[in-house]
């Protein structure tokens, strides 16, 4: 009896079937699967490389004028014949300045939820940067010197010297940013926006940011 070409054994198509089935079983129900493996990757190194390669964040900054306003005489000669008066107009910034370096070693800095949509960062609160004097802007507006002061100056190796104002305009630069509580938190609002967009983009949904308070 001549036997049809492609048929094939009913016994050839149950091992093929069962095959299958075995392969497509654990595809489609992985809890199934005997070898599978669950993995949960709680780590955080891209949030904490991203905030390290801020280091410190400038947040804010004001710009300053001051006028300084010197006068040295001597007690018992009058003013044209010894004594100084120097008007000295100083320009410059400080900064607000947020730290991100020592994160990575704060465990309590940076905490990620275990889904990993949520994220909560403790911050150190914004400090004042030096101030930074303006040279192009900054100079000396009048000075008003007596007959000895004038000889002095001829024959000095320093004459005029003005580091002492520099010094002094400064600090009343430094003084001025310090007692404008505008500046620290123009600062922590302007970080505030820009880790939300940074956090964003690394995937995270809930994003909480706080500052410490320096200790008094």
């Amino acid at each position: 009896m001549a036997t049809r070409r492609g048929s094939r054994s009913p016994l050839l198509l149950l091992v093929i079937a069962v095959l299958a089935a075995v392969i497509a079983v654990p595809a489609l129900l992985p809890s199934l699967n005997p070898f599978g493996e669950e993995t949960k990757d709680r780590s955080q190194p891209v949030l904490i490389k991203s905030l390290e390669n801020l280091s410190d964040y400038h947040a804010a900054t004001a710009n300053m004028q001051v006028v300084v306003d010197v006068e040295r005489d001597a007690k018992l000669l009058p003013s044209f014949i010894s004594g100084e008066r120097t008007l000295f107009v100083a320009a410059g910034s400080v900064d607000a300045a947020v730290d991100f370096a020592g994160l990575s070693r704060d465990p309590e800095a940076v905490k990620v939820s275990e889904d990993r949509a949520a994220v909560a960062l403790t911050l150190p609160a914004p400090e004042l940067t030096e101030p930074r004097l303006d040279p192009d802007r900054t100079r000396v507006y009048d000075r008003d010197r007596g007959l000895v002061d004038r000889v002095e100056d001829a024959v000095s190796d320093r004459p005029g010297d003005e580091q002492p104002l520099y010094k002094l305009a400064g600090e009343k630069l430094a003084a001025a940013a310090a007692a404008d509580p505008q500046l620290i938190r123009t600062a922590e609002r302007n970080t505030r926006a820009m880790l939300s967009g940074l956090l964003r983009g690394l995937g995270f949904e809930r994003i909480t940011i706080e500052f410490r308070r320096p200790q008094v």
